[in-house]
């Protein structure tokens, strides 16, 4: 028993630290050698390498904010919620495998864009989508795979509480 919690532990901190060795990693690669909003095609024209510094949040929301409230918005919050999400798994181990690589991959997206916070002021994005009718905003890694890791989650729930309507 105590083994596979050590397995469940090791994988778990494996995703997150992947997770956040391949957000800085692309962005270490982006800072180096693109120059401010230069444009490559990578896909057609459908995806796009660019590089911008967004010093607000999700989509750049909360950029004008005063220094002080934006502090506390965009890294303390950040912090406190990440810190949550990890005692609740230290605690929790029994969570299945499909959440436990959900929340790795959250945490591991999260503590990607934190750590630009505090290192750079802001956080570096590099990819856009453009295709057709659909655009996104310019994003990075972290944020791929944090939308990754809720979508799962949001899936493992779906399908674990079908079960548990199925059983009744």
């Amino acid at each position: 028993m105590k083994l596979n919690k050590i397995i469940k532990y090791t994988g778990f901190l494996a995703i997150v630290l992947i997770n956040v060795g391949c957000d800085q990693v692309s962005k270490a690669v982006v800072r180096l050698n693109l120059d401010y909003h230069e444009r490559i095609p990578l896909v057609d024209n459908h995806l796009i390498l660019t590089k911008v510094e967004n010093s607000g949040a999700f989509l750049s929301l909360g950029d004008s904010l005063p220094p002080g409230f934006k502090q506390v918005l965009l890294l303390l919050l950040p912090s406190l919620a990440l810190f949550m999400m990890l005692y609740w798994m230290l605690v929790r181990m029994d969570a299945n495998k499909h959440t436990l690589f959900a929340l790795g991959c959250i945490i591991g997206g999260g503590i990607g864009n934190l750590y630009d916070r505090m290192a750079y002021g802001s956080v570096t994005d590099f990819l856009y989508i453009h295709y057709g009718y659909f655009q996104t905003g310019i994003f990075n890694a972290a944020d791929v795979s944090i939308m990754i890791g809720t979508c799962l989650l949001f899936i493992s729930y779906i399908i674990t509480a079908s079960k548990g309507l199925l059983r009744t």
